[in-house]
């Protein structure tokens, strides 16, 4: 899949909105990665889609946020993502749930306390937060390259302290128990630290 400016993928999200709003619908979705990164202001690069890590399911009679597995989709925002797809040449998995495997082994405790809302249309847009987004990027980082690939760049310029490495690494080592995992995520925290300063 081809990197696309953000621009495009945000244009896209507001297409999606307003085609669910022209249905009478509402869809709440929990995005990470590069698209978070970039429409919270922390980085500026482009990203080849959009990481759909969660669904919100609506809890009646409550103000709290109920998040659920990604898969599938609600059949009016598949129909959306499609369409969009179409109209502005996008591949047709611009907007997919594969980051959504991270509910086999969890999410950052509070996650959904932190999230940052947008809203395009029927669209509600929930973006991981600074801080649990440390937690995603250190577990990328140490599973798909360590300080080569973008997730490692991506950590670094989220500018961790000590304590949220410390933190999320607990959080990451719980996520795979392995020695040989908990070797490779020191690694990566020892190089973050060196970057970082």
């Amino acid at each position: 899949m081809d990197a696309r400016p953000i621009s495009i993928l945000e244009r896209g999200l507001a297409a999606v909105g307003d085609l669910l709003a022209a249905e009478g619908v509402e869809v709440g979705i929990i995005v990470a990665g590069g698209t978070a990164l970039n429409l919270l202001g922390i980085v500026q690069r482009t990203t080849d889609d959009v990481d759909v890590l969660a669904i919100l399911r609506d809890r009646a009679g409550s103000d709290g946020v109920t998040l659920a597995p990604p898969d599938p989709l609600p059949e009016p925002l598949q129909r959306a993502i499609a369409r969009v797809a179409r109209d502005f040449q996008l591949p047709e998995d611009w907007m997919n749930t594969v980051v959504g495997l991270q509910w086999q082994t969890g999410l950052p405790l509070g996650l959904e306390r932190r999230l940052r809302w947008r809203r395009y249309g029927g669209l509600r847009v929930g973006l991981v937060a600074r801080y649990d987004l440390i937690f995603l990027k250190l577990y990328a980082a140490a599973d798909s390259g360590g300080p080569s690939s973008v997730h490692f760049q991506d950590l670094l310029a989220l500018r961790p302290t000590e304590r949220e490495l410390q933190a999320a690494a607990a959080w990451v080592r719980e996520q795979d128990p392995t020695p040989e995992f908990s070797t490779i995520v020191e690694q990566v925290m020892t190089h973050a630290r060196e970057r970082v300063g």
